[in-house]
């Protein structure tokens, strides 16, 4: 077995993840899932890239000035304004890193940078050199690095390490490695490079392939401490390495790695729901840790191997990573203090000045279900507990409908404690709804996506809306839950309304 040690887990779920198409999160959004992070003990929080916008520039500095825990980092192309603004966002966070990266592999250099090797070897060296002059640590990265030529490559790294680079990172940029290739290059690295002692190798793989993560662990069974990845493996094309399986597969196969990190895994499931909240991406069933039939068993022979024995089908306990059963907890005639109790069960603090609202809203559900699982607890506190500011809210709506009949849908908004009224049809009772809402706020949105999924089982699920708006050139993801798709559509849309007001 290897030698037991850390793997530092250096999270780009706020950088390379938000850069997926649809993905982007605003300013609160993104601190959000930055402090879901730090609680999840996540070592390095790659915030963002700042010279890119002034907006990620806001969050980078925004998520340096309330992150304590984890060290935070800013991304940089080898140019000095942008190291500058990476240092100037970052400064004022309590642990502070910079992460330099320059393309080395032929087809970059030849196409993209139209240099040649020394002119990219110099580049990179000044870069680092400069950086390290504002902060001490430094990680940089020859993007492209599993397609480069390996004698450049151990030169660069030599250099970059000389020259003040604290972390080296080894990118499988566009997802071409295997993972038998991916450690050899790793242990080759090691073998080569005289000073890599130095430095942590990182790795930083995509899954163009589908073969991220094994890239990843390959990596760290060939000596790599540092792993770069994603909540849900969100990002660009095919997304980056899933965080959580990265993780689990550390801890799980430890006989294996010899090796552990420092998350919490029973907040993954936390992070994974946030994660694909806010940027809309569904979590689908069949994903490992995290999907909702990850610790699920419909077969018969595997059902009574479980009850006799749960290691025979299942390798992990669904509750070392956060997994919420579907086990009946309360009911229509459960109290205030029940409500409570259990959502603190669920690690769920919620404010006592929030809690009415929350509970009327259980109440209202109750109501309508015969059964209210843990999943609808959640649900339900995050549709009503927003952080945007509400300008709008849903009063009552009323719909008509049917086969031969023109969809007509009525609905009364509150605003400041009066109420607007609409009434439109529609080429069915959303589209009606959404018009007779864009009626009432005088904001006409286009729909840019619509999904629904139910948030449990049961004709009397609550179901979740999740929508992606384009509004007044803004596009923003929102949601709504109820037991009546239509009223959980409307709120998902006043929802995205009143996050374009904010």
């Amino acid at each position: 077995m290897k030698k037991k040690d850390k793997v530092l887990i250096f999270d780009t779920t706020l950088r390379d993840g938000e850069q997926a198409p649809g993905a982007s999160m605003n300013e609160n959004e993104k601190l959000e899932v930055a402090l879901a992070l730090e609680k999840l003990g996540v070592d390095i929080i790659e915030a963002g890239f700042p010279v890119s916008s002034e907006g990620d520039f806001n969050s980078v500095k925004n998520v340096a000035r309330h992150v304590k825990k984890s060290m935070i980092c800013g991304l940089a192309r080898s140019i000095k304004k942008d190291i500058d603004a990476a240092y100037n966002a970052v400064k004022i966070a309590k642990s502070g890193r910079i992460h330099v990266f320059l393309a080395t592999s032929k087809i970059h250099l030849e196409h993209k940078l139209r240099k040649n090797q020394d002119e990219i070897l110099q580049m990179a060296v000044d870069a680092v050199k400069y950086a390290r002059k504002k902060i001490d640590d430094i990680e940089f990265s020859p993007e492209d690095a599993s397609r480069s030529e390996k004698e450049f490559l151990y030169r660069i790294i030599e250099a970059v390490i000389k020259a003040g680079a604290t972390t080296v990172n080894i990118p499988d940029t566009v997802g071409y490695s295997t993972p038998a290739e991916y450690g050899q290059l790793i242990a080759d690295i090691k073998n080569n490079v005289p000073n890599i002692n130095k430095a942590i190798i990182s790795v930083h793989c995509h899954d163009d392939l589908g073969l991220a993560v094994a890239n990843s662990l390959s990596a760290v069974y060939s000596g790599a401490r540092q792993v770069e990845c994603t909540i849900n493996g969100i990002g660009e094309r095919a997304g980056n390495a899933s965080m959580e399986e990265i993780v689990m597969a550390i801890k799980t196969r430890n006989d294996f790695f010899g090796c552990s990190t420092n998350i919490k895994t029973q907040e993954i499931c936390k992070a994974s729901r946030l994660v694909s909240k806010l940027t809309g991406f569904v979590v689908p069933p069949n994903k490992a840790i995290v999907g909702a039939n990850a610790f699920r068993h419909e077969s018969g022979i595997h059902q009574d191997g479980v009850l006799k024995e749960r290691t025979t089908y299942e390798i992990m306990q669904p509750e070392d990573v956060g997994f919420v059963g579907t086990g009946l907890v309360l009911g229509k005639h459960s109290g205030r203090h029940a409500f409570q109790s259990r959502l603190k069960s669920l690690s769920i603090e919620i404010k006592d000045k929030d809690l009415d609202k929350a509970f009327d809203r259980f109440k209202s559900v109750a109501d309508k279900k015969k059964q209210v699982y843990d999943e609808d607890l959640i649900a339900i506190v995050e549709d009503e507990l927003k952080m945007v500011k509400r300008t709008w809210d849903l009063a009552d709506l009323e719909t008509t409908s049917g086969t031969d009949v023109t969809p007509n849908v009525k609905v009364v908004l509150k605003s400041k404690n009066k109420k607007y009224e609409a009434v439109s049809s529609g080429d069915g009772p959303v589209d009606a709804c959404y018009k007779a809402i864009d009626k009432v706020t005088k904001m006409k949105g286009e729909l840019l996506d619509y999904a629904i999924h139910s948030v449990t089982r049961g004709k009397d699920a609550l179901g979740e809306v999740t929508i992606k708006l384009k509004m007044k050139d803004k596009k923003v993801i929102a949601h709504g839950t109820s037991t009546d798709i239509i009223v959980a559509s409307a709120k998902a849309y006043i929802n995205a309304v009143n996050k374009i007001l904010a």
